[in-house]
């Protein structure tokens, strides 16, 4: 999996990681080694690799990358400094502390701990944050130096081992949602302590999620990180190319390269139906500039279960003008429905910039469509089976118009 600017992977237990004007319903905007060459050093006679040892998640080896590939603060900052994502959950926890007050609160891959002290701030009677990496080092000084211990318990470790304190908690609260909302299966965690944990009356935030999928022209793009392995310097390298259509983009898709409608998705078809209203907010953001666009079945955290995640869709894409197609392009809404007022956000190109950008899928098929006809196919999505974490994808489309002809199968790989 590539993507055209910065990098990085998710921990499945230790936090996320996962663009113009957000599509909400009161979906909350964000306020507006160098290498010495041939040099000994003795370490133990050097002050400031002692005093490296003593920084929180020094030890960290490449035998633990995954489940601490949150270790490094970089990672966290990408995602602190994403105010569409930290923003919208500090505003759905201060705005709705009638959630909060007084409740057990989990924390699910708490990474610095920030979710933990906005609970906290809201009167969170105590809150359990677990986080896998040793970032849970980190987050455990956090939580002492802004005044928060006897609030906050930090627990290192997998919450598929740990145990707490308590039998039961109030209030699951989880930022798990990855690239393609699913990459690194970090959902199966908060369904497994939400089995285990959360009371019978208790709420799972986020509560709703929804995929959805538009089509694109980019063929500049594609010619420069595809076709670019036809001729590497008047070399055939090919065999490249087929890797690289395998493995979908992560980057941020103008608007203006949709070709198509976006179209939501059905991941959940069994799910008891759940109903949300979106809003799309046109030019300057006011109450007054709001209209309906869609209603639509949503993912509910609080009922599926781990299976869920794995699915067959079918999607029928409608050109809105004369264009050509190169790839599909996957996005999500996520939504907080148990607030006072209907809160969340959207990843998707009409949308604010997130961490997650959107996740591009190129067709092998540059598809020449015209306005009104139809691109249609299914989509099936699973865990890979030798490690859940990753993404099989599996594209069937094809297209009957007056300029192209195609039926394909395409597979994709997110790793």
């Amino acid at each position: 999996m590539d993507r055209r600017k910065g990098s990085g992977s998710r921990d499945a237990n230790g936090g996320g990681l996962a663009e113009a004007t957000a599509s909400r319903l009161r979906f909350e905007d964000a306020d507006e080694v160098a290498e010495e060459v041939g040099m000994e050093v003795e370490v133990e006679d050097c002050p400031a690799a002692a005093a490296a040892e003593e920084v929180i998640g020094n030890d960290k080896t490449s035998a633990d990358y995954y489940f601490d590939s949150y270790s490094h603060f970089g990672i966290h900052e990408e995602m602190l400094k994403d105010v569409v994502r930290t923003r919208s959950y500090q505003n759905v926890i201060t705005q709705n502390n009638f959630l909060f007050k007084d409740k057990i609160v989990l924390d699910v891959g708490a990474g610095t701990g920030i979710l933990s002290l906005f609970c906290a701030k809201a009167g969170a009677k105590h809150v359990y944050a677990i986080e896998c990496s040793q970032m849970a080092d980190m987050a455990k000084e956090i939580v002492k130096t802004n005044g928060f211990s006897e609030v906050i318990t930090v627990i290192k470790g997998k919450v598929e081992e740990i145990e707490l304190p308590v039998p039961k908690v109030d209030v699951i609260i989880s930022e798990w949602m990855g690239y393609f909302l699913l990459f690194e299966n970090m959902l199966d965690t908060v369904l497994f302590a939400r089995d285990k944990w959360l009371a019978d009356d208790g709420v799972v935030l986020p509560d709703k999620a929804s995929l959805h999928l538009t089509a694109i022209e980019d063929a500049e793009y594609k010619e420069d990180k595809i076709e670019f392995w036809n001729n590497v310097y008047g070399f055939d390298m090919s065999c490249i190319k087929k890797q690289a259509m395998m493995e979908p983009l992560v980057d941020t898709v103008d608007a203006n390269q949709i070709v198509t409608n976006c179209q939501l998705l059905k991941v959940m078809p069994h799910f008891q139906p759940s109903y949300v209203f979106f809003l799309y907010f046109s030019g300057r953001v006011t109450n007054q500039l709001i209209y309906l666009v869609n209603l639509f079945q949503t993912m509910d955290i609080s009922k599926m279960s781990s299976g869920d995640a794995s699915f067959t869709v079918p999607f029928k894409l409608v050109a809105e003008r004369n264009d050509f197609i190169h790839a599909l392009v996957a996005y999500f809404n996520v939504s907080f429905t148990k607030c006072h007022k209907l809160m969340g956000f959207s990843t998707g190109p009409r949308s604010k910039s997130t961490h997650w950008k959107q996740t591009v899928l190129y067709l092998e098929d540059v598809v020449t469509i015209c306005e009104g006809e139809t691109l249609s196919g299914t989509m099936t999505v699973a865990n890979n089976k030798k490690n859940p974490r990753d993404i099989d994808i599996t594209l069937k489309y094809s297209i009957n118009g007056q300029r192209s002809k195609v039926s394909r199968t395409q597979h994709y790989k997110m790793r």
